[in-house]
């Protein structure tokens, strides 16, 4: 099936094991995301201690993300994957041994951060090497089937393993199970794939702090890079948000754990299926169109309704389940921006992809961070409605983030504030 998609749609067959190792991969990274904060909560920390666990974490990842980008560049997606695998198994082990039996924040907080620099450096050094092996007309279908794997792995398959196992290995001895997928994921994709490549040839010239710094310095010789970035924090903020207070809120209005958890899982299966349908669409709709109105205009609406369809109707597990998927899929309408940030720097596509991956990084730590600011005076509903707003902006961001071709159409149709933006 794999192959037959991957001829179908014009990609390289070498990719496939890459694409099928990253699913393995974040598998065991996403183990915990519908379940750790209102475990720690249960043990005694409070939704802003858990929120700053998950904002640290999330910086992290954004450094790593950052920093994903130039460094596949010089010194190849293939060892900047292996340092992330490196990254994330120590980074586990510390935080299984040392910080999650302590529920002491200063040790906790550390511990998590180290495992949230690897993933970002494995998946995100991955996508580098898809953005050089994949043909240019065919780029939105090629990162469509990444966010697929991605999120099939993070959100979907991690979070329904999870809902199965805990009952029987509990919380703790289900986050060390993790590292069997982890090892696995990266064996597939690093050890079992030893076709070469461009994108696995390393710039050695480039190999300077001044071209790591073009990884964030583009972002202002080219402000479109950096308007796409900034949307790109914004696209799954939300959604990284949730996982902070959604299971208490979804839990206080009469559903269970494992209803929750099935609730994401739901809202994950739509999305990986509408990365994959949102990639291929938009290589003929328009990538920015595509992202401007299913993305930033969809998730803002559904983002009001995944919390007030229970919030006005109750327990109503279908109606729930059906606003959570809404939202998945418009979250998948973001695929495009893997696709227009390289194309904006067709000669620093290491670097666009780095902002690209600080970005999605970010998001990470933004999403968190908003529950950890404002739940206290605003209250849950105060919080979606800032979530709300951060996707109506970035759909005003979108409105300038121009290819090269559709800012000639624009100066052509008389509209030369598009198209002298650069």
């Amino acid at each position: 099936m794999w192959n037959g998609l991957i001829h179908r749609i014009g990609l390289s067959p070498k990719l496939l094991l890459g694409y099928a190792g990253v699913l393995v991969f974040m598998m065991g990274e996403g183990l915990e995301q519908g379940w750790l904060s209102p475990y720690l909560i249960g043990k005694g920390l409070t939704i802003q201690e858990s929120a700053l666990l998950f904002s640290v974490y999330g910086f992290a990842a954004a450094i790593a993300a950052w920093f994903s980008g130039v460094l596949a560049e010089i010194f190849t997606a293939r060892r900047v994957m292996m340092a992330g695998l490196l990254l994330f198994l120590l980074g586990s082990v510390c935080f299984l041994v040392w910080g999650l039996p302590s529920n002491n924040l200063t040790i906790m907080v550390p511990t998590y951060a180290l495992r949230g620099l690897g993933y970002p450096l494995f998946a995100y050094g991955f996508l580098v090497w898809v953005a050089y092996e994949a043909p240019p007309e065919r780029l939105g279908s090629a990162v469509g089937i990444f966010w697929f794997v991605y999120s099939g792995g993070l959100s979907v398959l991690g979070v329904l393993y999870s809902s199965i196992m805990l009952p029987y290995l509990g919380e703790l001895h289900t986050l060390w199970s993790a590292l069997i997928f982890v090892v696995l994921g990266a064996m597939i994709a690093l050890m079992l794939n030893r076709t070469p490549g461009h994108a696995e040839v390393g710039n050695r010239e480039k190999a300077s702090l001044s071209y790591v710094l073009k990884g964030i310095t583009i972002a202002f010789e080219n402000p479109k890079i950096g308007l796409g970035g900034i949307v790109r924090t914004i696209n799954t903020s939300a959604a990284y948000g949730f996982v902070v207070f959604m299971p208490m809120y979804m839990m206080d209005i009469g559903f269970s754990r494992t209803d929750w958890l099935q609730m994401y899982a739901a809202l994950w299966t739509v999305n990986i299926i509408f990365n994959l349908i949102f990639g291929v669409i938009s290589d003929g709709l328009g990538w920015r169109n595509v992202v401007m109105w299913f993305g930033c205009i969809g998730c803002a609406l559904t983002t009001l309704m995944f919390y007030y369809v229970p919030y006005f109707l109750g327990a109503n597990y279908l109606l729930t389940v059906i606003a959570a998927g809404l939202f998945g899929a418009c979250l998948a309408a973001f695929v495009p921006l893997s696709a227009i940030m390289p194309s904006l720097a067709p000669e620093n596509k290491g670097a666009a992809m780095s902002v690209l991956n600080l970005g999605a990084g970010l998001s990470t730590f933004v999403g968190p961070a908003v529950v950890g600011l404002f739940i206290g005076s605003l209250g849950s509903g105060g919080v979606i409605w800032i979530f709300t707003g951060l996707y109506l902006f970035a759909g005003a961001l979108m409105k300038f983030v121009t290819l090269p071709k559709e800012s000639a159409a624009a100066a052509e149709e008389g509209n030369p504030r598009l198209a002298n933006i650069s």
